[in-house]
């Protein structure tokens, strides 16, 4: 099994097992993917920051059967200021669900992905409306 080094975002993340992640990951390349990430819970994990929801980094992973495995991440942008802001929340998970519903696997999504990007770090750094900023997308 070769490993393969991607960039991501992660959607969607739900516990699996007693310290594992199940996620779903947009690609540009390769669309809307499920991952396993392996020991991402516990608290000295070096997984912990990149496989958490909105998290956008460079994944080092192998396909599986099913899933990819991912290995290692960088992370590149956490979108921290959405964690503090419950309205800047709201509208993120309202934006994660919509790129949910118009993605699939194996389908090209580079210029979705890169708008998802531009979306969540307008609303998380700026002071715009967010009204605004959802009927933009």
């Amino acid at each position: 099994m070769a490993n393969v080094k991607m960039k991501g975002m992660i959607l969607s993340e739900h516990n699996w097992g007693d310290f594992d992640k199940m996620l779903t990951m947009l690609t540009p390349g390769v669309g809307k993917i499920s991952c396993v990430a392996k020991g991402a819970r516990r608290p000295k994990s070096t997984l912990l920051a990149g496989t958490q929801m909105f998290c956008f980094g460079e994944y080092l992973m192998y396909q599986g059967t099913n899933t990819y495995h991912i290995n290692s991440v960088e992370p590149i942008e956490v979108f921290y200021n959405l964690r503090t802001d419950l309205d800047k929340l709201k509208y993120a998970v309202h934006i994660n669900k919509i790129i949910q519903d118009v993605t699939h696997e194996n389908q090209n999504c580079y210029h979705i992905l890169q708008l998802v990007l531009n979306t969540l770090y307008t609303i998380s750094e700026t002071n715009k409306e967010l009204d605004l900023v959802l009927r933009c997308i």
